[in-house]
């Protein structure tokens, strides 16, 4: 268990029927708060090193769940269809206590939250392009900012459908780099099972969001 099922299941027992405003407005509070918590790795966990896999998965992932929350609030917003507000729900409640956790890790580390320089050097990938960097996509699956402004105006059907198949590509960016974590033999224990956790649960969703897609009378990306 990654620490974010019983979130997700406290959720889905209080959701019912139609996302009210006023608890849209009480899950922003409650996001907010959650991204400050500071998850403290377990006493004994050797502290990874500055360019290590998990210092550098800790700061990136931080950033790509920051984005989901970002566009799961949105669809909470705006979006019509009661399964996908559900799921929504979800997605922000899970990544942003995933997020905590990370943010929480690299304090207890003595490392800083952001660094200067190139993201995703741990997981040895081809610099972004100037133009993605422009666009605001530094990592995999992330939304451009002109996605994240369609979406931000979008309405009813068409913010679920644009929701479902831009988070997609995300949870499958997120896969992409939570993979690279399982692989490697020198990532701390409790770094290794979160990034497992997100590996099953975020290709589960996708599954549950593909056939939201269909429900909702679109392909698939």
């Amino acid at each position: 268990m990654t620490g974010a099922e019983p979130v997700r299941d406290a959720a889905r027992g209080r959701l019912t029927g139609v996302f009210l405003p006023a608890a849209a407005l009480l899950l922003l509070v409650v996001v907010l708060l959650l991204t400050t918590l500071s998850g403290r790795a377990p006493a004994g966990d050797p502290v990874p090193a500055e360019d290590s896999v998990a210092v550098g998965f800790s700061r990136d992932m931080a950033v790509h769940h920051q984005q989901a929350v970002e566009m799961s609030l949105a669809v909470l917003r705006e979006g019509a269809s009661p399964q996908v507000r559900t799921l929504a729900y979800d997605i922000a409640n899970t990544q942003a206590t995933q997020r905590g956790m990370m943010l929480g890790w690299l304090q207890t580390w003595g490392r800083t939250a952001t660094a200067g320089g190139q993201a995703m050097r741990w997981m040895d990938m081809p610099r972004p392009s100037a133009a993605d960097r422009r666009a605001g996509v530094l990592m995999p699956g992330m939304a451009d900012r002109a996605d994240m402004a369609r979406l931000s105006a979008a309405h009813g059907r068409q913010a679920d459908l644009l929701y479902l198949r831009l988070m997609i590509d995300h949870h499958r960016g997120g896969v992409h780099m939570a993979e690279a974590v399982t692989a490697d033999g020198g990532t701390p224990q409790t770094v290794l099972r979160l990034a497992q956790g997100m590996v099953r649960g975020q290709r589960a969703e996708i599954a549950l969001m593909e056939t939201l897609l269909t429900d909702l009378g679109a392909d698939s990306p």
